[in-house]
């Protein structure tokens, strides 16, 4: 408990808790058909503290409920929701991911930037289907190969970390097999990941320090946090995230 404290301290004032980008959501709701729709009711799972649940509901006419089951991230994205004007457009709740609460076939859209991994690729778009509508749309980034062959250092990385970790290929089948139409595809550029996500994180490691007194298990955080970031700056042309646009069939 004290590492997943730390690390919420570590990511509670960061935009994105993972890489993406606004033209990156953009162009996903471009892929998705729904700009042209009204009345829209879509949940943002793993939003954590919302950058792109703020995205959609500037974008669509619709109603975004931010699910996240961290409060200290949701709080943020409350107030910038406020700040934005857009507080009566997105609803936080604070719940699992494994464990929704969103009725049947209710939803029109299901986003999931940089999260869905949590509970893995094949068993989220499982278990979310059923909550959307027929032709509800999935929209999810996904750690993805972008090569059929990898450095050892980051393949036994990513196994590791998340063993899941495949390549486009293989996703989109899933996604087929498991009654989706894939609408949508494209692979996350380098400034997601270094401009967007790994260089304001390490921009806030000296303070994340100090606030905790320098203590081993800080530490430990930021030496797995700078490692994984030489090892992307070093290994970038073989992985990144993927993004996935697909119709519930």
């Amino acid at each position: 408990m004290e590492d997943l404290s730390l690390l919420i301290d570590l990511h509670k004032d960061g935009a994105r808790q993972g890489p993406g980008g606004e033209a990156e959501t953009r162009l996903a709701i471009r892929l998705s058909g729904l700009k042209d729709r009204t009345g829209l009711r879509i949940a943002d799972i793993g939003c954590g503290t919302g950058a792109s649940a703020l995205v959609l509901a500037r974008a669509l006419d619709a109603h975004v409920t931010a699910v996240d089951f961290l409060p200290d991230f949701l709080a943020r994205l409350e107030r910038a929701a406020a700040t934005a004007g857009l507080g009566e457009r997105i609803t936080t709740r604070a719940e699992s991911m494994e464990a929704l609460s969103f009725p049947p076939a209710s939803l029109d859209a299901i986003w999931a930037e940089g999260a869905i991994y949590n509970i893995g690729f094949e068993a989220g778009i499982q278990a979310w289907r059923p909550l959307l509508k027929p032709g509800g749309v999935l929209a999810v980034s996904e750690l993805t190969w972008l090569t059929d062959q990898r450095p050892a250092a980051l393949q036994a990385h990513w196994d590791r970390e998340y063993p899941e970790v495949a390549t486009a290929s293989a996703k989109i089948a899933q996604l087929e097999r498991h009654g989706y139409t894939p609408i949508g595809y494209f692979a996350l550029g380098e400034h997601c990941w270094l401009d967007n996500y790994y260089r304001p994180m390490q921009a806030r490691f000296d303070a994340f320090l100090a606030t905790h007194g320098h203590s081993e298990a800080a530490r430990a955080i930021v030496a797995a946090e700078r490692a994984e970031i030489a090892l992307y700056e070093q290994h970038k042309a073989h992985v990144s995230y993927g993004y996935y646009i697909a119709r519930r069939a």
